[in-house]
């Protein structure tokens, strides 16, 4: 090292690109993982990092202690950093299956981690000033910009790379192996003089210990997640998969009942579903034409078997962003059974994308009917997709007397009502002012019981929310060329417009956009 500092400090430098990029990937992957468990991904992304940025600048000054024996102290930070960053995304899946305290373990955590990340830079700084004492701005410089760009190459392969091809676990566990390597390992060799024999052997052990931990955890992470599964969903899981956008967790015999459960809510009851899915489709089908259909979301294949029902369709969009779902509901048997092969009808395309940023770039075919069979943000939905904006993206696509349906909330959420008619909240009516604010006139109604209630039989009575807009006020009816739905009748359908227009606030709130999404 003495006789060739320039090349020793390079290697300094590396060790601080690679721990910086391995920083960045653990940041990242509690991230994504509190938005699949959890959603609110701007509540998520803020906690993590804003405590994690308070946790390095607290590990800083923790290092100050440290910087006597830097090589030693910082093997054993890069040892501890590497374990708990490799198996943290493991142990919060498993104290959110297990425990249910979440938000207060990824707080824990993310605070620990962010200590460790904190004191590397002092530790760095101090082995390469003993590698070549140079001015302390021109060290400081070198050092910051190697940590940049590895944050920056640790960012960029989180999304492209470790996400789709490994997944949060089985990637965090590969960046803490190679965080361990190529921190703790590399200064070992580099300053191999400065910790004593026996210290040294101890820290090489804790090296390959925490590698050989990180091997067994990559070995039996998948029984773990099938475990933690059991436990959220009992014995009978019949498909999991954590995709590039969502978990998707089916459960349930072949003969049923199925349950499809998306980020661990619970979207489909197979002997209840028909109720969402007839509520959304059919009020809007029979207002008017109905050749040509846009679905946006429903990538189960239910809503679109109700579509497929009426015998004027000509043709089906279905726009979906997770590939994943669309390709669970053609290939499970009882999943396919249950949308009644819906989506290998030749009247269907598919095209996987974010609904948004499709009608972003829409081409210009307009369509007779636009589904939105999307939550709402009552119901855990993302805000973006009963915003203004995309309402009026949605329009823009409406042929002359094309009607919008979109689900406003219910099962006992914050848009949902009580077969008494309680008091609601604002989710129904702001996605109400939205549809408004675009041109739109609106016709709020509901359907009667909730669409998983075979699967949570402890539930009260509710009803789920739905709007119908279109330029005109469109009416409520049912078309003749499609079986009567189960769900309601045009009686029922009145009555709860009826009800639902005496509710409607005199002052109605705010219409929901992306710059204000409360």
């Amino acid at each position: 090292m003495r006789s060739r500092p320039r090349l020793a400090r390079l290697t300094v430098l590396l060790a601080a690109f690679v721990c910086a990029a391995c920083g960045l990937v653990y940041e990242l992957e509690l991230v994504a993982l509190g938005d699949y468990l959890l959603g609110d991904t701007v509540t998520q992304t803020s906690v993590v990092l804003s405590v994690m940025v308070f946790a390095m600048g607290l590990g800083s000054l923790l290092a100050k202690r440290l910087t006597r024996r830097p090589a030693t102290a910082f093997a054993l930070v890069e040892c501890a950093l590497a374990l708990t960053g490799g198996l943290s995304v493991l142990a919060l899946y498993s104290c959110w299956a297990w425990i249910g305290r979440y938000q207060a373990a990824m707080v824990a955590l993310t605070c620990l981690i962010g200590i460790l990340i904190g004191a590397e830079i002092p530790l760095l700084m101090t082995l390469i000033q003993r590698i070549r004492r140079e001015d302390a701005g021109r060290a400081v410089a070198d050092l910051f910009a190697a940590d940049y760009v590895g944050a920056l190459i640790g960012g960029l392969a989180f999304p492209f790379l470790i996400l789709p091809l490994l997944g949060p676990g089985d990637g965090a566990l590969l960046t803490g192996a190679v965080n361990a390597v190529a921190g703790a390992a590399v200064v070992l060799w580099l300053f191999r003089e400065e910790p004593a024999p026996r210290i040294r052997r101890l820290l090489w052990a804790g090296c390959t210990l925490v590698l050989v931990l990180l091997a067994a955890a990559a070995v039996g992470s998948d029984p773990i997640e099938r475990a933690a599964r059991h436990a959220l969903y009992g014995d009978q899981v019949r498909y999991a998969i954590r995709s590039r956008y969502q978990e998707i967790v089916l459960t349930g015999p072949a003969e049923g009942p199925l349950r499809l459960y998306l980020d661990g809510r619970l979207a489909v009851c197979g002997p209840d579903e028909y109720r969402g899915s007839e509520g959304l489709v059919h009020p809007a089908m029979a207002a008017g034409p109905d050749a040509r259909v846009l679905l946006l979301g429903g990538g189960d294949g239910l809503a679109l078997r109700e579509v497929l029902r009426h015998r004027g369709v000509r043709s089906v969009l279905l726009v979906d962003a997770d590939p994943a779902l669309p390709r669970l509901a053609r290939t499970d048997p009882g999943l396919a059974a249950l949308d009644g092969h819906s989506l290998d009808d030749p009247r269907v395309r598919t095209t996987a994308a974010d609904p948004l940023a499709w009608l972003r770039g829409a081409p210009g075919e307009e369509y007779d009917v636009v589904l939105a069979d999307l939550p709402a943000p009552s119901d855990g939905g993302p805000v973006k997709f009963h915003s203004q904006e995309f309402y009026g993206l949605a329009a823009r696509l409406l042929a002359p007397g094309g009607r919008i349906a979109v689900r406003a909330g219910g099962e006992g959420g914050e848009g949902g009502d009580t077969r008494g008619g309680g008091n609601r909240g604002d989710g129904l009516w702001q996605i109400e002012s939205g549809l408004r604010a675009v041109g739109l006139r609106t016709t709020p109604y509901a359907v009667d019981g909730s669409a998983t209630a075979d699967c949570r039989p402890g539930l009260p009575d509710t009803a789920q929310d739905f709007l119908l807009a279109a330029a005109t006020p469109p009416p409520l009816t049912l078309a003749p060329d499609a079986p009567l739905p189960r769900a309601f009748t045009p009686d029922t359908l009145h009555t709860s417009a009826t009800r639902l227009t005496a509710l409607r606030p005199p002052r109605p709130p705010a219409p929901l956009t992306l710059l204000a999404p409360r």
